[in-house]
C-alpha cells in the first residue's frame, strides 16, 4: 500500500505550506528536508511532528544533522541521492506518458480519418444495415478514444505547468533562504556555499580567489547613541556601497551583525587591496542622516582584512587569515586595510610574518 495517497492538488498545497517552514531552518532545501516537512504539514506522522515541535521550541531551528536524524528515525533509510533519483525518474515517467499519449492521439486521429473516408466511399454501395451499424459504432468508439486522449493531454499539460510552477517556487524559496533580509546581500549561509563552490572550482595558476572581511568601526556606539533603527540604516548604507563595488562572479555578503564579507573569485591580493581601499574611502566620504530631521550622525568608517587563497588551505583557514588581518586593522587604529601574508602552505621555515597594514 502506498504511503502517500494525497491528490495532486493536496500535495501541491502541502508543498506550498512546506516551503516557508523549510526556508527558516539551518538545513538545505533538499529531498530529505522536504520529506520531513511534507509529513509534518500533512499530519500523517504524529511521532515526527512531536519530535519537530520539541526541537523547534523557543525559536530553535533544525540544522543538517537534526534534519537527517529525524528522517532516518521517523521516515526511512533513504539517502539524498536516492531521493533525487526518484524525483528525476518521476519526471521522466511523466514525460514518457505525455509522449506516448501524443503518439496514441496521432494514431487514433489517423485511424479515425481513414475509417471515416472508407465509410464515405462505401456509403452508397453498402446495403447491409448491420454492417452500417457496426461501422457507426466503430466510428463512435474511435471518436470517444480521440476525446479521451485529448483530455489526457490537457491534464498532462496542466501537470507539467504545475510542476514548473512548483519548481519556480522552490527556487524562489531557496534564493530567499540565502538572502539577508535587512540588506539584500547574501547571508552567512549563502556566503559559505559560494565560498565552497569557488574553492572547488579553482584552476591552478589562475588569479585569486581573494577575500575581504569588513567591520563597521565603533558600531556599538552608533547603536547606543542613535538607536537601532539608525544602526540598521548604517548597515544598509554600507551594504549598498559594497553591492555597487562587486561585479560578475563576486559575492558581497552580510557575514553577521555589522560584519561583511566580499569574495573575489578571480582577483589577486593586490587587486583585492584596491577594491577594499575604494570601498573604504567611499564609506569614509559618505554621510548618514536621520530621516526625520536630516541630522548628520558621526562619520562612519570601516576596517578591512584582505587575504588571497593559498593552495591546500581549507575554507576556515582562508577566512581565519582574513579575520586576523581585520584584527590588525582594528588594533592599529581602524579605518584601514590590512593584508594577510601567505598561508601555512606557502610559508618558509622560520619566523611567522605578521599581517601588514597598508
Amino acid at each position: 500500500m502506498m504511503k502517500y495517497q494525497e491528490t495532486v492538488r493536496q500535495s501541491a498545497e502541502y508543498l506550498r505550506l512546506t516551503l516557508p517552514l523549510m526556508s527558516r531552518q539551518d538545513a538545505g532545501l533538499h529531498p530529505v528536508s522536504y520529506a520531513i516537512w511534507y509529513e509534518y504539514v500533512a499530519g500523517i506522522n504524529k511521532p515526527l511532528k512531536i519530535a519537530i515541535d520539541e526541537l523547534t521550541r523557543n525559536g530553535m531551528v533544525l540544522d543538517e544533522a537534526a534534519t537527517d536524524d529525524l528522517f532516518r528515525r521517523y521516515i526511512a533509510e533513504l539517502d539524498e541521492a536516492t531521493a533525487q533519483r526518484v524525483t528525476a525518474e518521476f519526471q521522466k515517467v511523466l514525460a514518457d506518458i505525455s509522449q506516448s499519449a501524443a503518439q496514441a492521439g496521432n494514431e487514433a486521429n489517423r485511424f479515425g480519418n481513414t475509417l471515416a473516408h472508407w465509410s464515405e466511399d462505401q456509403g452508397e454501395a453498402a446495403a447491409d444495415a448491420a454492417a452500417d451499424k457496426g461501422i457507426d459504432e466503430l466510428l463512435s468508439g474511435t471518436r470517444e478514444m480521440q476525446s479521451a486522449i485529448a483530455t489526457l493531454n490537457v491534464r498532462l499539460d496542466e501537470s507539467r505547468a504545475e510542476i514548473q510552477k512548483l519548481r519556480q517556487e522552490v527556487e524562489q524559496a531557496r534564493e530567499a533562504a540565502f538572502v539577508d533580509g535587512l540588506t539584500g546581500l547574501v547571508n552567512r549561509r549563502g556566503f559559505d556555499m559560494a565560498l565552497a563552490a569557488c574553492l572547488s572550482e579553482i584552476e591552478t595558476g589562475g588569479p585569486g580567489p581573494s577575500l575581504l572581511l569588513a567591520d563597521i568601526d565603533f558600531f556599538k556606539q552608533v547603536n547606543d547613541t542613535y538607536g537601532h533603527l539608525l544602526g540598521d540604516k548604517v548597515i544598509r548604507a554600507v551594504a549598498q556601497i559594497l553591492k555597487a563595488n562587486v561585479k560578475g562572479k563576486d559575492t558581497a555578503a552580510r557575514y553577521g551583525g555589522e560584519e561583511f564579507a566580499v569574495l573575489l573569485p578571480e582577483t589577486t591580493l593586490d587587486g583585492a587591496r584596491v577594491v577594499a581601499e575604494k570601498i573604504r574611502t567611499t564609506i569614509e566620504g559618505s554621510r548618514v542622516r536621520r530621516s526625520n530631521n536630516n541630522q548628520e550622525i558621526a562619520q562612519i568608517t570601516v576596517s578591512f582584512g584582505v587575504a588571497s587563497y593559498c593552495a591546500g588551505e581549507t575554507a576556515s583557514e582562508f577566512i581565519e587569515r582574513a579575520d586576523k588581518a581585520l584584527y590588525v586593522s582594528k588594533k592599529q587604529g581602524r579605518n584601514r586595510v590590512s593584508l594577510s601574508p601567505a598561508g601555512p602552505k606557502r610559508r618558509k621555515a622560520g619566523r611567522v610574518p605578521k599581517p601588514l597594514a597598508v
